[in-house]
This record gives C-alpha cells, sequence and structure tokens, in this order.
C-alpha cells in the first residue's frame, strides 16, 4: 500500500475515532449499544480549549495535505472517513496523539477507537509519525475548528 493511501486511511480511523461523524451519528456510533464510550485517554479538556499554535497549524496542515488525508477527510463532510468538524472540541490532544500514533493499538484497546471502527470499518494505518509530527496535525485540526467557530460567530451579528 503506497504510503499517502496508507495515511488517508489512519487518518480516517483517527477521526472517525475522534468522533467526527456527521450530526447524524452519534458520538459512540457503531456499538450497537447506544452508550457512549469512555476512553482513558479522553478525560479532561478538550484539545480546542487550548490556544492554537500558528507554527505547528501550518506544519500540520503541511502534513494533513502531502500525507494524503484528503482522500479520505474533509471538514464538514464525510467522505470515507468521518468529517473532520469539531473533532478538538470532541476529543483531547491525548486522545489523538495516542489515535495518530498508535491506530492499531487503538482499536483494539481504547473503546472509543472500537465504536468507531464499527462504524466505519476503516482501519488507520500506522503512518509513522513522530510525537511532534502527530501535535501538528493536532495543531492544524485546531486552527479549522477555531477559523469554523469565528466565522460562525461573526455570522451571527449579521
Amino acid at each position: 500500500m503506497n504510503r499517502s493511501i496508507a495515511f488517508a486511511s489512519f487518518l480516517v480511523l483517527l477521526l472517525a475515532a475522534a468522533g467526527c461523524g456527521s450530526k447524524s451519528e452519534p458520538q459512540g456510533a457503531g456499538s450497537g449499544s447506544g452508550a457512549t464510550a469512555v476512553s482513558p485517554y479522553d478525560g479532561g479538556p478538550r484539545a480546542g480549549d487550548f490556544p492554537v499554535e500558528p507554527a505547528m497549524a501550518a506544519q500540520g496542515e503541511a502534513l494533513f495535505k502531502t500525507k494524503g488525508c484528503t482522500a479520505c477527510h474533509a471538514y464538514g463532510k464525510r467522505i470515507t472517513g468521518p468529517a473532520l468538524k469539531g473533532v478538538t472540541q470532541r476529543r483531547t490532544a491525548a486522545w489523538m496523539e495516542q489515535q495518530i500514533l498508535h491506530p492499531e493499538v487503538m482499536t483494539k484497546q481504547d473503546p472509543i477507537s472500537k465504536q468507531l471502527l464499527g462504524t466505519y470499518m476503516v482501519q488507520m494505518s500506522n503512518q509513522g509519525l513522530k510525537p511532534e509530527e502527530a501535535k501538528a496535525v493536532i495543531e492544524y485540526l485546531k486552527k479549522l475548528d477555531e477559523d469554523s467557530s469565528e466565522t460562525q460567530q461573526a455570522g451571527v451579528g449579521k
């Protein structure tokens, strides 16, 4: 499997596991029980609760585009994998980082990842990103969510 396709698959599952579904897909979709799974990595403040680091977000955007993530993900639209809009408000940075760095472990051990694999039926590939690269991708997703939130707020005041 070429690296771009593998990375795209990896991000599909990462973001699927991150709960990036459409509004019609509940956060715990795919469990069959209707219950939302709880992960030891997903407790505490959401990734988007912290300020965006612009330089890291720019690096993350480049990684996101060059690694082929766009083959399976769009912001606000489901492709093969879940839509990414709001992912940083649904998941912690720790959970997202684990999903990016160790997707094969997460789908075997993490309740959220298990549920989302059941929903999307796609196993993300491990792209061998380094922890700082995973953090950069997370910063990029935080920036997308921040920009979207600012746009929505500007539209409300009109």
